[in-house]
């Protein structure tokens, strides 16, 4: 049994599909680690994004 080319074709043949779909596996495994790590990561109070109105005053306009 022959099985379509679904999602990617090439001289590999089959194992084109099983390269590719390996690769988007890893990734997706990859992204939902890193997901859940920064879910589980304490937040971090202490930094102060803000920066002070007079040490970008020279370099910026001030829009009304």
């Amino acid at each position: 049994m022959h099985l379509p080319v679904i999602l990617a074709h090439g001289a590999l043949g089959v194992w084109d599909e099983v390269i590719f779909l390996s690769v988007a596996a890893i990734f997706l495994i990859m992204m939902g680690i890193s997901w859940i790590r920064s879910r589980s990561a304490p937040l971090d109070e202490t930094e102060n994004h803000e920066t002070p109105p007079d040490s970008h005053e020279k370099d910026r306009f001030r829009l009304d």
